[in-house]
């Protein structure tokens, strides 16, 4: 082995629940932050499980030991852009924006440029120096393009790993807002599934009856207006189009949305999907700190 390498980075991982079945450079590329899993095996130099060499495409099962050398990332592609965030709160360990939809949250295939960390890494400057290993410098947790709201990222190593763990203790509360097709019947309660990637389609997630990741979201009617309804939605976990997969598999989409509403999407200018509330405990805080990002104008259904 070759861990005296210093261009090679250990990390030791115990699989968990979410991880049974899984593939190993999905799950650990997830779980490192790298990404996609072809950016995960372009850096991945020694893949080991129960102290076996094992695959990318090893299966994972819950309680496998791994232990992964990844070589150092190459230069960050990101460049600092002037653009506009808005900003509810800062200091020096976290910056808490409201992200407008249509803005990506950090470069990636097709998007380079205008996404939430070139506009961080143009407002703080040294941000990109506390982050060097990584494509993604402070990004903790994402929102869709096209789902506007409120979104916490981290200044430095330290704060990232704080947030981080609360994401993975699924500790933060979350509010979502959405309009949806019609009237959900019962008027609140609880979705529990299993989601997957669809497949037939990359770019979609699919409810699974026997295999993926476990999802739980609970709803509530909030108001009904012209064939269409206001959603609150509290995820419970934070899977790849957990919200807008569920509200599908109810029956009523969300309106404006590409993937999931098909016809039902109806005029809607965007996907109607608003992160509204987050509450977390910040670095060196010991009570939740509650943020909220106002409804943007227009989040309505047409008409």
């Amino acid at each position: 082995m070759s861990g005296a390498d210093p261009a090679l980075t250990a990390v030791h991982v115990v699989v968990d629940g979410d991880g049974a079945g899984e593939r190993a450079d999905r799950y650990l590329g997830s779980r490192v932050g790298i990404g996609s899993r072809s950016q995960f095996q372009m850096r991945l130099a020694e893949l080991r499980v129960n102290d076996r060499e094992a695959k990318p495409s090893t299966r994972l099962k819950c309680g496998d030991r791994v232990m992964v050398l990844l070589r150092s990332a190459p230069a960050m592609a990101a460049l600092p852009e002037p653009l506009d965030l808005d900003v509810l709160y800062e200091d020096d360990d976290v910056v808490v924006i409201d992200k407008p939809s249509g803005m990506v949250v950090h470069p990636g295939s097709g998007n380079r440029s205008g996404t939430v960390v070139n506009a961080l890494l143009y407002r703080y400057r040294d941000f990109g120096e506390r982050f060097p290993d990584t494509p993604r410098p402070g990004i903790v947790h994402r929102l869709d393009k096209d789902t506007s709201g409120v979104m916490v990222v981290a200044r430095h190593a330290a704060a990232h790993a704080c947030l981080a763990r609360q994401f993975s203790d699924r500790t933060v509360g979350k509010l979502y807002l959405a309009w949806v097709t019609g009237r959900p019947v019962p008027a609140s309660g609880r979705i529990v599934t299993r989601l997957r990637r669809d497949p037939g389609n990359p770019l979609r997630v699919r409810v699974s009856s026997d295999s993926g990741k476990l999802a739980v979201t609970r709803y509530r009617l909030r108001a009904s207006a012209g064939g269409a309804s206001l959603m609150a939605l509290r995820p419970l976990t934070g899977r790849t189009h957990q919200l807008r997969v569920h509200l599908r598999s109810l029956g009523h989409p969300i309106l404006g949305d590409p993937l999931y509403a098909g016809r039902a999407k109806g005029t809607a200018p965007r996907l109607l999907l608003h992160a509204f509330r987050l509450a977390i405990v910040l670095p060196g805080g010991t009570e939740r700190t509650v943020f909220e990002a106002p409804v943007p104008p227009g989040f309505g259904p047409p008409g």
